[in-house]
C-alpha cells in the first residue's frame, strides 16, 4: 500500500492505493489535512494500518492524481549525477568532488496522468526521469552512514525541462526548471523500509513506448545517502522535504537534432519497486 493524494471533484484528499482505486482516510485524520504533515507526525504506519482490510471508495477513473508533495517546504534537484550523463559535457572532467543542486518549486509540477505544460515562450520542453526522496526525520549534518534512516518515502519525478531558458544565465538553471507545471511527481509515495529500496534499482524513461532512458541507481556518482549528508551540511532538512536525485542519459537535448517534447507525446518514468508515473503533453 502507498500514500496517495488525489481530487475527486471536491478539492484535495488523500488517502492509501488499493487494487482498483484508493481508500480515502483523510477525512478521518483531519489533525492531518496533506500527506506531508502525516509525514512530519511519523503516522504513516498509523495510516497504513487504518487502511488494512478497507474496500476502495474511489475506484480507479473516478478521480485525478494530485503532486502528493505540493506543501514540501524544500524540493532539491541534484544534477549530472550519473557517469554517462557527465560525459554528455565533453569537458573531460572526471566524477566531480561536490554534486551540482538547484531547488524547484513546488507549483513547476504536477500529479501523474496529468500533461506537462509546454509553454508559449519555448518549445524546448524535455524530460528527465528521476528517483525522489522524501525526508521524515529532519536533521543538520546528518551523518552519511546514517541518512538513509532519515527517509521516508520514495517516489518518481519527471524533472522536466525548458532547455533554453536553462541557458539564459551564467550560474544557475533555475528559471528553465521551474515553469508552472512543466514536471510531474507521483504516481504516489512508496514507504521506505529498507535501502535496497534506493541502493541499486532500475531507473528507466519511454516517450510514445521508446526506450530514452536507462541506467541504475547504484551507479550514481553521489549516492542518495551522499546527497542527504551533503545538502544537509548546509541546511536544515525538515520533514516532507525532497530530493530529486539526478537522471540518466538520453534527454531529448542529446539527440542530434534534439527531440523536444510535444502535445501527443507520453512520458512514462518507471523505477524498480516504486511503479510508474506517467504524464503527456499539453501547451499552455
Amino acid at each position: 500500500m502507498n500514500l496517495v493524494a488525489f481530487d475527486a471533484g471536491e478539492g484535495p484528499l488523500w488517502g492509501v492505493s488499493a487494487e482498483g482505486g484508493v481508500i480515502a482516510l483523510s477525512s478521518e485524520f483531519p489533525q492531518w489535512p496533506t500527506l506531508v504533515s502525516v509525514i512530519a507526525a511519523d503516522a504513516v504506519d498509523q495510516v497504513l494500518a487504518a487502511a488494512t482490510g478497507r474496500a476502495i471508495t474511489h475506484p480507479e477513473g473516478s478521480f485525478s492524481y494530485l503532486m502528493p508533495v505540493a506543501d514540501a517546504g524544500k524540493i532539491i534537484c541534484v544534477g549530472v549525477n550519473f557517469p554517462d550523463r557527465n560525459a554528455e559535457y565533453k569537458d573531460g572532467q572526471e566524477a566531480p568532488a561536490y554534486m551540482s543542486l538547484f531547488p524547484r518549486f513546488a507549483s513547476s509540477f504536477t500529479g501523474h496522468g496529468q500533461p506537462l505544460i509546454r509553454p508559449g515562450e519555448s518549445d524546448q520542453l524535455d524530460y528527465e526521469g528521476e528517483i525522489a526522496v522524501v525526508i521524515g526525520r529532519g536533521g543538520r549534518r546528518i551523518p552519511q552512514e546514517q541518512a538513509l534512516a532519515h527517509i521516508a518515502a520514495l517516489t518518481l519525478c519527471n524533472e522536466g525541462t525548458i532547455r533554453d531558458w536553462v541557458r539564459h544565465a551564467k550560474f544557475n538553471v533555475t528559471q528553465g526548471k521551474n515553469w508552472d507545471r512543466s514536471g510531474a511527481i507521483g504516481p504516489w509515495l512508496v514507504p521506505f523500509r529498507d535501502p535496497s529500496q534506493i541502493v541499486d534499482v532500475t531507473l528507466e524513461t519511454r516517450v510514445n513506448g521508446e526506450l530514452r532512458q536507462s541506467d541504475r541507481t547504484g551507479r550514481m556518482m553521489h549516492p542518495v545517502a551522499k546527497q542527504i549528508a551533503y545538502i544537509s551540511t548546509f541546511t536544515t532538512l525538515e520533514a516532507g522535504d525532497v530530493i530529486v536525485t539526478g537522471t540518466p542519459t538520453g534527454a531529448g537535448a542529446r539527440f542530434d537534432p534534439p527531440i523536444w517534447l510535444k502535445p501527443g507525446d507520453v512520458v512514462e518514468i518507471t523505477a524498480q519497486g516504486i511503479g510508474t508515473l506517467r504524464n503527456g503533453v499539453a501547451d499552455e
